[in-house]
C-alpha cells in the first residue's frame, strides 16, 4: 500500500464514521502567536478543545502537515541519522468535540489498524495512564487485548502528579487528560524493550499512535475538574504507520521517502543511496517547500530563520557529497509528484516555492566553500574545539547558522565556545541598538487610563495631561528646553503602528504667557498609551494641564494619501503579479509608501506600468471611503484580508477603499480622488522572496513629475536636441560611442602586439626557460592579457609576469607554459607578486590574474620574479 493510499484509507474510514475531513491548516498558525509552526493535529481546532470557538461539526478528521524544528520540538540534528525524526511530518488524526470518549475513540482505532490495515493484533501494544482504568477496562475486556499487553504508564520519577508520557495537558491550567498509546512490534530481530521497560527506546516497539482523553480542566491551584463534555484529539504519524505497513523499520525506506532519497541522488551525483546526507536532504526538502508555500521566507529571525537553517543544512551536505551547484531546488518539482495531490496548494505554488529556495540556495553558495574552508583552518592539527569568534564569524560573515556549525561539529567530533559565541552575538546586538533610533516608550511606567484617540475625526482637539517623562523617568513639569514625552487623555494624533509614522504637530496652553510643545513623534507606549515626543520650546506644562493639540496638516494630509494608495497598490500587485503576494512590511510617510511583498522575481517594466494604471484608475472613479468596526468573524465573512500569521483582537477596524477591503487602523483619504496621482519610483529585492516597492502619490508625485520634465529638459539641450527627439539622437550617439569602443580596442591589441616584440627581447633564459617580468604603461587587464599571449607564442618554455599601475591600484597577469607547470604554477607565482603589492589572486597553472594596492612595490616586487622562478625549475 502506498503511503498516499494510507493517507487516504484514513480519512474515508473517519468520514464514513461521521466525521467531517477537514483540508491541513498552514505550518503557520492562523491568530496564535505563542506557536511558531503547527505541531500538532490538533493546533487547528485548539479554540474549539478550549471552548471559545464553534463549529457546525462535531467530528472532525485530518491530515495535518507539521513541522518540529524550532523552540521546544526541535529534532533537527537528529534529522537523518535516526529512522524517525523529521523536520516535517503528516499526523493523522481524528476528532470529537464533546461528542464520543474513550470507548468509539478506541474501537475506532482498533477497527482501523487491525481490520482496514490489516495488521496483526498480537503484533500491537497498548499504554493507559497508570489510574485509568476505564481505558484499561476497554482495551482489556472489550477490545481483547492481553493484559501484559497493555501497560500502565505512571508518573516520571522525581516529577510531580500527572508528569506522564500518558497524561496531555495543552498548558499548565486548562485542557487536559489520560491518553492511551498503541505501539507495533516489530519483532526479535530488531532491538528494544515493549513499552514502560528498562530499554523501551529501543527501535522493536514503535508508537504508531496516540489517543489523547480530553477530560479534565486543570485550575492554578492544581485542582482537576471534570470537563462537561469531553473530547478527543488522536494523532498517528502517517510516515510512522506507512513504514510498518510497508513492513520497514526507517521511515526513510517508505516509498515516498525513497522517491525523494533517488532525487537527492540524481542531483548531487551521489550511487550510496543509504547516505545520511540523502536522508537529510529528502527530509529537509518538504519542510522547506512547504514552509515557503505556508508564506515564510528566509531570513535571520524568527520562522524565517528557521526555514534558512533547514535549508542551509541540506545545502551543506549536498556539498557534502560533493556537489558545489544549486541543486536543492530541483527536487521541488520531485516533491510535487509525491505529495501535489494531497496537498494542492504545493502544486499551485510549485514554480514560487522553487524560485525561492533557488535564490536561497544561490546566495548561500556564494559563500558556502569560503565559509568552509575558514573552518578548516580553525580546526587544522585536529582541533576538538572551534573557538567562538570564528562561530560567529561564520554566522555574521559567511551565513552558517551556529546550528549548522554545530552539526559539522557532531560529523568532525569538535564542540563550539558557545560562551564566547553568545558574547560576540551580544556585542553586535548591543551594537545594533545603540545605532538604531532610541523610542524607549516600552520602558515607560504607566498606569493610567487608555489614550481616547479622536485622530479620524479631526486634527485638532482640547486634551488633558496625564502623564510626563524625562529621559524614560515620570515628572511633574516640563519647562523650557526640555525634551520628553506627554501623554493625553485625549488625542487627534496618530501614534506609528500598522506601517504608518507617527503625527507631528503641537500642544500648545493659553494664558499670561504661551507654553508651546513642538511634537516631533507619536508613538504607543503602551498598545491604547500614545505618547507625544518633543521639546518644551516656550513656557512649561504640568501634569493636570489642559491642552489644545493641533496635528500639523500638511503632513498627516501626504502620509494619508499615501497610506490609501498602499492598499490600492497591494491589491493591484496581487492582481498583477499573483494571490501570493502577501505584505511582508511597510513604512508610510508624508514623503512616500515603502511596501514589501513576496514574490520572487524582479518586476518587469510592463508590470510596474500596469499596477500603476490599476491604481490611478481607482483613484479616478473617486469613490467614498469606509471604515468599520466589527466582530472579527464578521470581518472574514465580508472577505476582508489579513495579514499573515497576525494576532488581532475580538472586534476590528475594517477599511474599503475603492475594490480593496483589508483590516487597518490608520487614517485615510474621504474618497480615492483625494489621493491623487500615483507614480511607482522605484523596485528591488531586500530578502530572498521579498521585494519593495516605493511610490509616491499627490504633491510628492507632482513635484516628482515636474523634476523629471526637468532632468529631460538638459538632457535635451546636452543632446542639442528637442525633448521628443531624445531617444532618436542618444541612440545615435550610442552607436558613435561603440564604433570608438572598436577604434580603442584595436588599437590597443596593435599596441599590446607592438610592445610584445619589444619585450621578448628582454627576457632572461635560466635553465633552458624564458623568465620575463616587466611593467606596461598605459595598459588595462585585457592588453596586460593579449600581450602575455603574444610572449608566450614567441617565448616557448617559458614563466611570464605583466604588470600595469593606475595611480596605487595595481593589475598583474602570470602565464606559464605548458612544459613548466608541473614545477612552476601562474596561480602561486602571481600569488607571490600580488602579496608584495597589497593584494592577492589565483588562477589556473598555465595563467592567472591578481591586483594591489600598493604601486610603491611594485619595482621590487618584478625583481623577485627571477629567483622566485629559479628556485623552483
Amino acid at each position: 500500500m502506498k503511503t498516499k493510499e494510507i493517507r487516504q484509507k484514513f480519512i474515508d474510514y473517519f468520514a464514513s464514521k461521521g466525521h467531517q475531513p477537514l483540508a491541513s491548516s498552514p505550518l503557520v498558525p492562523g491568530n496564535d502567536p505563542t506557536l511558531l509552526f503547527t505541531n500538532a493535529g490538533m493546533v487547528q481546532f485548539k479554540e474549539v478543545f478550549l471552548g471559545t470557538e464553534k463549529r457546525p461539526y462535531l467530528r472532525a478528521v485530518t491530515s495535518q502537515r507539521c513541522v518540529r524544528a524550532g523552540g521546544k520540538h526541535n529534532d533537527l540534528e537528529n534529522v537523518g541519522y535516526t529512522a524517525r525524526h523529521h523536520t516535517f511530518f503528516e499526523m493523522l488524526g481524528n476528532f470529537s468535540f464533546g461528542d464520543y470518549f474513550k470507548r468509539d475513540a478506541i474501537k475506532f482505532a482498533w477497527e482501523l489498524l487491525t481490520v482496514h490495515y490489516g495488521l496483526p493484533a498480537e503484533k500491537l501494544w497498548t499504554t493507559v495512564y497508570a489510574t485509568d482504568d476505564e481505558a484499561f477496562d476497554i482495551w482489556t475486556n472489550e477490545i481483547g487485548v492481553p493484559k501484559d499487553r497493555c501497560v500502565r504508564i505512571g508518573d516520571k520519577p522525581g516529577g510531580r502528579k500527572y508528569e506522564s508520557d500518558n497524561f496531555w495537558q495543552m498548558a499548565d491550567t486548562g485542557p487536559c487528560g489520560p491518553c492511551s498509546e498503541i505501539f507495533y512490534d516489530h519483532g526479535p530481530g530488531v532491538e528494544g524493550g515493549p513499552p514502560g521497560s528498562p530499554d523501551a527506546e529501543g527501535d522493536r516497539y514503535i508508537e504508531i499512535w496516540n489517543l489523547v482523553f480530553m477530560q479534565f480542566n486543570r485550575d492554578e491551584a492544581g485542582t482537576m475538574h471534570p470537563l462537561p463534555k469531553p473530547s478527543v484529539d488522536t494523532g498517528m504519524g502517517l510516515e510512522r504507520l506507512t513504514a510498518v505497513l510497508q513492513h520497514v523499520t526507517s521511515n526513510y525506506e517508505i516509498d515516498l521517502f525513497q522517491s525523494l532519497v533517488k532525487a537527492a541522488a540524481r542531483e548531487t551525483n551521489t550511487k550510496d543511496l543509504t547516505s545520511a546526507s540523502l536522508r537529510v536532504i529528502a527530509d529537509h526538502i518538504r519542510a522547506c517547500a512547504f514552509l515557503v508555500c505556508d508564506g515564510v521566507i528566509p531570513g535571520n529571525e524568527g520562522r524565517g530563520y528557521v526555514l534558512r537553517r533547514i535549508a542551509r543544512r541540506a545545502m551543506r551536505h549536498g556539498y557534502k557529497l560533493g556537489q558545489k551547484k544549486p541543486f536543492f531546488y530541483k527536487i521541488v518539482a520531485d516533491l510535487v509528484a509525491e505529495m501535489g495531490e494531497a496537498f494542492p496548494e504545493l502544486k499551485r505554488e510549485q514554480a514560487r516555492v522553487t524560485a525561492t529556495l533557488e535564490q536561497e540556495e544561490k546566495r548561500f553558495g556564494e559563500t558556502l566553500e569560503n565559509g568552509m574552508a575558514m573552518l578548516d583552518t580553525a580546526l587544522a592539527g585536529n582541533a576538538k574545539r572551534l573557538d567562538g569568534e570564528t562561530a560567529f564569524k561564520l554566522y555574521d560573515t559567511y551565513g552558517f547558522p551556529v546550528d549548522l556549525t554545530a552539526d559539522i561539529g557532531r560529523e568532525r567530533g569538535f564542540d563550539i565556545d558557545m560562551e564566547a559565541f553568545d558574547k560576540a552575538m551580544s556585542a553586535q546586538q548591543e551594537r545594533s541598538r545603540a545605532a538604531s533610533k532610541f523610542k524607549g516608550g516600552t520602558q515607560l511606567d504607566y498606569k493610567g487610563a487608555k489614550t481616547a484617540f479622536k485622530g479620524y475625526e479631526s486634527l485638532s482637539e482640547e486634551g488633558r495631561v496625564v502623564a510626563l517623562y524625562k529621559e524614560g523617568s515620570v515628572v511633574d513639569r516640563l519647562e523650557a528646553g526640555d525634551t520628553g514625552i506627554v501623554v493625553l487623555d485625549k488625542t487627534p494624533f496618530y501614534a506609528e503602528s500598522g506601517g504608518q509614522v507617527g503625527d507631528r504637530g503641537e500642544l500648545s496652553k493659553g494664558g499670561t504667557c504661551l507654553t508651546l510643545f513642538d511634537v516631533q513623534d507619536t508613538q504607543k507606549i503602551q498598545p491604547d498609551v500614545f505618547g507625544h515626543y518633543g521639546t518644551v520650546k516656550t513656557g512649561e506644562l504640568k501634569v493636570g494641564d489642559a491642552v489644545a493639540a493641533q496635528v500639523d496638516m500638511d503632513k498627516r494630509s501626504r502620509t494619508v494619501r499615501h497610506h490609501s494608495a498602499t492598499h490600492l497598490m497591494h491589491k493591484a500587485l496581487r492582481e498583477v503579479l499573483g494571490t501570493h503576494v502577501q505584505q511582508k512590511g511597510s513604512l508610510v510617510d508624508e514623503d512616500k509608501t515603502r511596501f514589501d511583498f513576496s514574490h520572487n522575481a524582479p518586476m518587469t517594466g510592463e508590470q510596474i506600468r500596469r499596477v500603476e494604471t490599476i491604481v490611478n484608475s481607482e483613484i479616478l472613479k473617486n469613490e467614498s471611503t469606509n471604515a468599520r468596526v466589527m466582530p472579527i468573524d464578521d470581518a472574514q465573512k465580508l472577505g476582508a484580508m489579513m495579514l499573515f500569521g497576525e494576532k488581532y483582537g475580538d472586534e476590528v477596524r475594517v477599511l474599503d477603499i475603492g475594490s480593496s477591503r483589508e483590516l487597518c487602523g490608520g487614517t485615510h483619504v474621504a474618497r480615492t480622488g483625494d489621493i491623487g496621482p500615483f507614480r511607482i519610483v522605484a523596485e528591488g529585492g531586500v530578502a530572498a522572496g521579498v521585494r519593495r516597492v516605493e511610490a509616491i502619490t499627490g504633491t510628492v508625485a507632482l513635484a516628482y513629475g515636474a523634476q523629471e520634465s526637468q532632468r529631460l529638459a538638459r538632457v535635451a539641450d546636452a543632446l542639442k536636441a528637442q525633448p521628443q527627439e531624445v531617444e532618436a539622437k542618444l541612440a545615435q550617439v550610442m552607436e558613435t560611442v561603440k564604433a570608438l569602443e572598436k577604434e580603442v580596442a584595436r588599437l590597443k591589441g596593435k599596441m599590446a602586439a607592438s610592445q610584445g616584440d619589444d619585450l621578448a627581447g628582454s627576457a632572461i633564459e635560466v635553465k633552458g626557460a624564458k623568465i620575463l617580468a616587466a611593467k606596461l604603461e598605459g595598459a588595462d587587464v585585457k592588453t596586460l592579457r593579449d600581450t602575455l599571449d603574444q610572449l608566450k607564442n614567441k617565448l616557448g618554455s617559458s614563466a611570464i609576469v605583466l604588470a600595469a599601475a593606475d595611480g596605487d591600484k595595481v593589475s598583474l597577469i602570470a602565464g606559464v607554459s605548458a612544459d613548466l607547470t608541473g614545477k612552476v604554477k601562474a596561480g602561486e607565482l602571481v600569488n607571490f607578486v600580488a602579496t608584495q603589492v597589497g593584494g592577492k589572486g589565483g588562477g589556473r597553472p598555465d595563467m592567472a590574474q591578481a591586483g594591489g594596492t600598493n604601486a610603491a612595490g611594485l619595482p621590487a616586487a618584478l625583481e623577485s620574479v627571477k629567483g622566485w622562478v629559479e628556485q623552483r625549475l
